[in-house]
């Protein structure tokens, strides 16, 4: 029971994540609490946190086996969307746009590895290749560590906390770039990834404090993060704009995933039997691949309007045709965020619900006789 809690803590967890991906995105703020949690100093290191948190040293005695399971998850649906998104960005650059680039062996083999925003309809897809390196790096790291004998979490974690924040020193004087950016992307998330590790072995049973002093001493220690740096956010794909100590991006990372894990507990015993939220948990992947191609989507509506009809007369089209990350509000009215924030959650599902349906026609149908099991 408790194993069944944990996973649907988890998955409320991941759920809240990607929000929290396709807020920034949209650059709508209304669960940073005023600022004080911004989204950009913690949210993409809540997916590497769940990916260590679920992290099995068994791994380590079959690693070949491990990395080919982690190439058929990751990395062959990753570039199955990839060649489609490049096909796209380059039939759309014969129609006027100027958003990403253009299909090549480069793009489609190198450059997700490199950056990821090669195409730029599936940028937000960048930790898909980065993620499967950090694991990859972390199994190999671990069986190294095992020889030398060192199984201490708390040592590990230390460990890679000092790989990290030598990542963040480095890129802040001017080493991370080019070819850099690939080890020091690794370098940088290595230590959440490990941070799962720890809480699930080490933390998760000491993590019984009442909310009643959680929460307060938790903003408390947010404020004076605040107020003591200058300012809070980072870029995670980039490694860079790091604006404080080596350590800093960590305290953050951690103080966010502390509010949202314990959120997200808070939140189990009514959303845990979700079938909607265990969908979406289970298909965050489908959500970070598509949900800027599901913004555009949106606005390409709003552009065939503003092209046929009167209404929506202030669509920039020049950004429409240039900007991945143009968001239109009619009106300015930022309540439309909503509309976006939708989309981008509910398209991507509805895509991986017909897959399903279609798979699942597909192996039922094979003797001729058509069943699906709902």
């Amino acid at each position: 029971m408790q194993t069944k809690e944990r996973n649907a803590t988890f998955c409320i967890l991941s759920v809240i994540g990607m929000i929290l991906i396709l807020l920034g995105h949209l650059d709508f703020p209304i669960l940073t609490g005023g600022d004080l949690f911004p989204y950009y100093s913690y949210h993409v290191m809540i997916f590497p946190f769940i990916s260590g948190y679920f992290y099995r040293p068994e791994q380590e005695a079959r690693i070949l086996s491990y990395v080919k399971h982690k190439c058929k998850t990751l990395l062959l649906p990753y570039f199955i969307f990839n060649l489609f998104y490049g096909i796209l960005a380059t039939l759309l650059h014969l129609a006027g746009f100027s958003i990403g680039g253009n299909i090549s062996l480069y793009n489609l083999f190198i450059a997700p590895f490199m950056g990821g925003h090669q195409f730029l309809y599936n940028a937000p897809a960048w930790f898909v290749p980065a993620l499967f390196l950090l694991e990859v790096c972390n199994v190999i790291g671990r069986k190294i560590l095992s020889y030398l004998r060192i199984h201490n979490e708390v040592l590990i974690q230390l460990l890679y906390l000092a790989v990290g924040c030598a990542a963040v020193f480095l890129a802040k004087r001017g080493s991370v770039y080019d070819f850099y950016k690939l080890p020091g992307r690794i370098m940088f998330l290595a230590p959440c990834f490990q941070f799962g590790r720890l809480y699930k072995i080490v933390l998760e049973k000491r993590d019984v404090a009442p909310n009643y002093l959680y929460f307060p001493v938790l903003i408390l220690i947010q404020l004076f993060l605040v107020t003591t740096n200058a300012g809070l956010n980072f870029s995670a794909v980039w490694v860079s704009s790091f604006a404080n100590s080596p350590l800093t991006p960590y305290l953050t990372t951690v103080t966010g995933i502390a509010l949202w894990l314990r959120i997200s507990k808070i939140l189990t015993p009514a959303l845990g039997k979700s079938r909607f939220v265990q969908y979406f948990g289970k298909n965050t992947y489908s959500v970070m691949m598509h949900h800027l191609f599901s913004f555009f989507i949106i606005k390409s509506i709003f552009y065939a309007v503003s092209s046929l009809t009167a209404f929506f007369t202030d669509f920039d089209r020049a950004a429409f045709l240039s900007d991945i990350y143009y968001v239109y509000l009619p009106g300015d009215f930022t309540q439309f965020t909503w509309v976006y924030l939708m989309a981008g959650i509910f398209l991507p599902l509805g895509f991986c619900y017909a897959v399903e349906k279609i798979k699942g026609y597909f192996k039922n149908n094979r003797n001729g006789v058509y069943y699906v099991d709902c």
